[in-house]
């Protein structure tokens, strides 16, 4: 299961006197190929140098991940949510019933790629905060595409995957678990404890293959959360939804300027 449409990120709004955002709005970037993709951005207004590019589960971009950048921002990380589905689907917003089961099978990892690389320039530019430190981070499909994005050569300051499957085939995007050879950034791993798909033994694999590549790794798995626990209507996992969120902020401090 990933999240339903009226998911929210399990974060409130914290008090402007401790951030906020200088501005939070959808904006049109042009990847490599001149595809124009749909994307969100929130500024922060008190920067602290960190920047994050948010990788979408299977539904792409949808307010979840709009209202996520927004917490980044409030916390002092300038954020980019990136959508998709541009060469199938065009730009956004779009329905709650639009289906991206139809389009998910048609990305690609090259253009996906593509899309990454140009939120990430997008985040180091001045109109996107000049962030020195940027990070990604994803959930389901996209937390996959975040530990792949630690291959790119990209020069993070880490990544972030929550329950991103690291094992077996996905369409044509590479298995993290393969390629943590060519990993350079630390890596956080968040899991739900519950998950019917990505079991114990499984992010077992990917913690032994990090630890014998030597990638620097945190694995955090939440005991009894399911897979998407990340969610304010999942109320009886917000306790793991607050630790996961703590661990989340925690990682980017420690990475940032370092």
């Amino acid at each position: 299961m990933c999240f339903d449409h009226d998911s929210r990120p399990p974060i409130e709004p914290i008090p402007p006197i401790a951030g906020g955002a200088i501005d939070a709005e959808r904006i049109t970037l042009v990847s490599e190929d001149g595809t124009r993709v749909s994307a969100f951005r929130a500024r922060a207004a008190e920067p602290t140098g960190a920047g994050i590019v948010i990788l979408p589960d299977v539904r792409g971009l949808v307010p979840y991940f709009e209202e996520l950048a927004s917490r980044f921002a409030e916390r002092g990380v300038h954020a980019l949510a990136i959508d998709y589905f541009a060469r199938t689907a065009g730009l956004g917003p779009r329905p709650a019933d639009f289906d991206f089961k139809s389009h998910v099978p048609q990305t690609r990892w090259p253009t996906l790629a593509m899309d990454i690389r140009t939120g990430i320039a997008q985040l180091r530019s001045e109109d996107g905060g000049s962030a020195t430190s940027v990070f990604t981070t994803g959930f389901c499909m996209g937390g996959r595409l975040a530990f792949v994005s630690n291959t790119m050569g990209l020069g993070l300051a880490g990544v972030i995957g929550f329950y991103g499957w690291p094992v077996g085939a996905s369409r044509d995007v590479p298995a993290p678990v393969d390629l943590v050879g060519e990993m350079s950034a630390p890596v956080l791993a968040i899991w739900g404890g519950a998950d019917e798909g990505i079991t114990p033994d499984i992010t077992a694999a990917f913690d032994r293959a990090l630890e014998g590549a030597g990638v620097e790794h945190r694995s955090i798995t939440y005991p009894g959360a399911p897979h998407s626990f990340f969610d304010r209507k999942a109320e009886e996992f917000a306790e793991a939804s607050a630790g996961a969120w703590k661990e989340t902020l925690a990682f980017i401090g420690a990475n940032t300027g370092s």
